[in-house]
């Protein structure tokens, strides 16, 4: 009861199973196990809606914390979450909670980010159907305001022609399909964009489900000017400025 995976040659066939996709990779699925991997750092506040949204099909939850100083920690403990420690950063944290992971495909969540109901029906599907792909859910802000509507169609807009969902809409993936693509790189930002970027258009699918993020930070910094900021990180980063120096101004 796994994913099995392995690199083929000049093939390309597909059963109810599994699939060789163009890439040279081979995964085949037979049950819809998850492990969910969540990183976190000072997220008490929220961390509690994440699990409790999650309900009963993973196999496991991961919290690889970076160090938090609040109940974060106890939270997950309570919920009956597995416990990692690792260096802080986004990137570093996920990559070992990813290693940690028991079951054959992997949801990485963050902390903030609530899934709505049907998300484990979406899930499910997309591994039978899909296992050489990722998939990953539909953007939405708990925020009743207009700037929260005009921003989650420019997301909507984002995934579409640009083929780049972030992760607070969450990524499902088959293990296998994550090592083939090199794995998650510990970058203290847009360790998210890395990852899609190098799995590419062709191995990412739309779920129909929504992920629903806190509106917190928006709130807090106003839309525009949060929104700006996001976009100049990412041309930042498409220019070639090491993550490094991005986390700074983020």
């Amino acid at each position: 009861m796994a994913t099995r995976c392995a690199s083929v040659k000049n093939k390309t066939r597909t059963s109810n199973l599994g699939a060789v996709d163009a890439y040279g990779v081979f995964c085949q699925s037979e049950n819809v196990d998850i492990s969910v991997v969540i990183p976190t750092l000072n997220a008490a506040k929220f961390l509690p809606g994440t699990l409790a949204s999650l309900g009963t099909l993973p196999r496991e939850v991961i919290v690889s914390d970076g160090g938090s100083t609040d109940d974060t920690v106890a939270i997950a403990q309570a919920f009956g979450c597995r416990v990692v420690i690792a260096p802080r950063g986004r990137g570093s944290q996920l990559a070992a909670g990813a290693a940690a992971g028991q079951a054959p495909w992997l949801l990485l969540l963050h902390a903030d980010t609530r899934l709505a109901p049907g998300w484990a029906e979406a899930a499910s599907r997309h591994m039978a159907a899909h296992p050489n792909k990722a998939g990953y859910f539909r953007f939405r802000l708990d925020d009743a305001a207009q700037a929260a509507r005009r921003l989650e169609r420019a997301v909507a807009w984002r995934c579409r022609v640009l083929a780049l969902p972030y992760g607070d809409q969450g990524l499902l993936i088959a293990q296998c399909l994550l090592r083939s693509v090199g794995g998650i790189r510990p970058l203290p930002l847009m360790e998210d964009v890395d990852l899609v970027r190098r799995l590419g258009r062709e191995r990412l699918v739309a779920l129909d489900a929504e992920a629903v993020t806190s509106a917190d930070r928006h709130r807090r910094h106003g839309y525009v000017r949060r929104s700006a900021r996001n976009v100049l990180l990412l041309g930042l980063w498409f220019a070639g400025v090491p993550p490094r120096l991005l986390a700074r101004l983020y």
